[in-house]
Parts: structure tokens; sequence; C-alpha cells
């Protein structure tokens, strides 16, 4: 049975490829995409009653979301877009952000493998792959 609370943690990301494309897809500045790429987030996963909160912290900035699983929501990203994101948890207990903006996507997969949390993000074809670990 998918379960978010698998999910709930601090995590610390410990690799990342392809991070710089993706955020060039995405349409992110090159000084955005140098801080981003230096960047070493960590992700807080938290639970209050039905809704999920997502804290990224990094020494740059901090930015945080909350969501209902199933229920789109308008979400201002960390890079200043403005997106309508509806987030679901699959029955493989992946957690599936998609995000639309301007007429463009984008997907975010999370999914925990041997007790890491591996983060795909995919856009027109480009796709970067983030690893976390609890921290």
């Amino acid at each position: 049975m998918p379960s978010a609370e698998d999910f709930l943690a601090r995590w610390r990301l410990i690799s990342s490829e392809g991070f710089d494309e993706y955020m060039k897809e995405l349409g992110v500045n090159m000084a955005m995409r140098k801080m981003g790429s230096m960047a070493k987030p960590d992700i807080i996963i938290s639970k209050e009653g039905d809704t999920i909160k997502v804290k990224t912290e990094s020494t740059f900035k901090t930015h945080e979301f909350s969501f209902k699983l199933g229920e789109k929501f308008e979400e201002n990203t960390i890079d200043g877009r403005k997106t309508q994101t509806l987030i679901t948890l699959d029955d493989d207990n992946t957690l599936t952000q998609h995000q639309e903006w301007d007429g463009k996507e984008t997907t975010i997969t999370r999914k925990l493998i041997n007790g890491q949390m591996v983060v795909e993000c995919v856009m027109n074809g480009v796709k970067c792959t983030r690893i976390y670990q609890k921290a």
C-alpha cells in the first residue's frame, strides 16, 4: 500500500546529474543556474493532517510549498515560475509532481530506492536525476 508517510524526513542531496541542462530547459537564467548547481539543499518533507509540506533549504534560498495529494494548486517555484501543479502518489509509491505554466510542462518524480530518495525531473526529453539520503 503506497504511503506518503515513507517520504517524511529531512533529506540531504548527495548526487546530481543533468541539473544545469534541466534548469536551462525550464528557462532559468545563467546566474540562477550557477547558484542552483552549487547549492546542496536539504529537503524537509512533513505532514499536518492531510496536507504535506515540502521545504527546500540551502545556503542561497529557502523555499516551501504545501499540497494535498490529488488536488491541483498554484505553486510559486523556487526559480520564480507560477505553475498549476498536481501531485499524486502512485501504486509503486512514487510521488509524481506535474507542473504546467505558459503552455509548458515538466514532471518531477520522487521514489524511495534502498533508503534513498531518487528525484527525476523531465522536461522535453531533458532529464535530471538527484539523489538524497536521510540526514
